[in-house]
């Protein structure tokens, strides 16, 4: 719906100006064809890499019941805009290292410049909430199931997505009204918006001007909203005693850091700072970092730092054969949830209170009962069998030692 509507206002806007320019030539990665052959196999390992492990992530959320929150149902959303965004760009960079003309039509183009500037600032708008989450569920954990609730989650994404669809709508049809007399050559792998207002026969000084002050207001201000939400989160995090407490923070708003590094560090360089008399591969290897290198890296920065997305991505790779036999890290990642480091459950420190936390042992037979006394004493770890029967100590099976 939305591309049949660009395209028919592209088409007319093209028609109806004195254009004679009727296709643009990208001249991308120029060399020799055995250059090109390496590129084009390289960038195309790296997109289907991309669509895979991203891929991978949005069904390990939508498969997995463990996942139904909105930590995670952002990151799966996050996921698939990362599917779409290097969608916009990669697959006319492989048409075009095979191609000897390396021509994209005039519709083609504004509409891949849409899209482009359209996912990337979604992304950014994402990442906010992605942070905003962040920082409830550690600032405000108390607070934070009743606050960040699923329809709170999917009003904000629906938000992300609509904002950053119409950001940059009125721009992009804008720009396609100018006249284009030639000549017609690109000097990048994409259509961007510095290059094509280059190419027009007349000079736009005040769309320069929009261009700029919209670019920088969507960048700042996003980064900026980031950087102070982890940032009170960084002093909240500060005034943990806990180690473990500490550690499961910072792994956790690591991931979402990096990204936030990647992406909005080549958005400054290429956007908001003079990048006027910067050279033309300077230009793309910029554009690169953010279009194709922050896709390709989501799968490996999010997947590879949380215990949760590695089990859920276990379990749909590799099914009924990925089993639960030792029961000690299945009793440790149960209680690590709330906070409780395994040094804690096995010496059962005071100031920690079980009281109505159960682990079932299926093949012991066995439930784990952490209790205290009436007075707050320490407790040996008490083990129900099914029978009704109750003895201290470690159950058989259970690999705690």
């Amino acid at each position: 719906m939305v591309f049949s509507v660009s395209s028919a206002a592209l088409e007319f806007m093209n028609s109806s100006e004195t254009s004679t320019v009727t296709e643009f030539v990208l001249l991308g990665f120029p060399g020799c064809q055995e250059l090109q052959s390496f590129l084009f196999s390289l960038f195309l390992g790296i997109y289907i890499f991309t669509i895979m492990g991203n891929g991978i992530i949005v069904c390990a959320v939508r498969l997995d019941q463990r996942l139904h929150t909105p930590m995670y149902i952002l990151l799966g959303n996050f996921a698939f805009l990362e599917i779409l965004y290097i969608t916009s760009t990669v697959p006319s960079m492989l048409v075009n290292f095979l191609s000897e003309t390396k021509t994209i039509s005039f519709v083609g183009c504004f509409l891949q410049l849409y899209f482009f500037t359209s996912l990337g600032t979604t992304e950014a708008y994402f990442l906010c909430i992605m942070a905003y989450d962040r920082y409830l569920a550690i600032c405000h954990p108390l607070h934070y199931s009743t606050t960040m609730t699923q329809q709170l989650c999917y009003i904000l994404m629906s938000l992300c997505w609509v904002l950053g669809f119409l950001s940059y709508s009125a721009s992009t049809i804008q720009l396609s009204q100018l006249p284009f007399c030639g000549p017609n050559t690109i000097d990048h792998f994409m259509c961007d918006m510095d290059p094509l207002m280059a190419l027009s026969c007349a000079t736009a000084p005040v769309m320069e001007i929009i261009f700029y002050v919209l670019n920088s207001l969507i960048i700042i201000l996003t980064l900026l909203y980031i950087l102070g939400s982890y940032t009170l989160l960084l002093i909240a995090v500060l005034k943990v005693p806990s180690a473990a407490g500490l550690r499961k923070a910072f792994s956790t708003c690591g991931s979402h850091l990096t990204v936030v590094c990647l992406f909005f560090g080549a958005l400054l360089a290429m956007y908001v700072s003079p990048t006027a008399d910067n050279p033309a591969e300077i230009q793309k290897i910029l554009t690169l970092f953010y279009s194709v290198v922050t896709p390709f890296l989501n799968p490996l920065i999010y997947s590879l730092r949380n215990k949760d997305m590695k089990a859920a991505l276990k379990k749909i790779l590799f099914g009924d054969k990925v089993k639960e036999n030792d029961q000690r890290a299945k009793l440790c990642r149960t209680l690590y949830t709330i906070g409780i480091t395994e040094s804690e459950i096995l010496e059962l420190k005071p100031g920690i209170a079980l009281v109505g936390m159960k682990v079932e042992f299926p093949e012991a037979g066995k439930e784990f009962q952490g209790v205290r006394g009436p007075h707050g004493e320490k407790r040996f770890p008490v083990w129900r069998t099914n029978s009704g029967s109750t003895s201290q100590g470690t159950p058989e099976n259970s690999h705690i030692r």
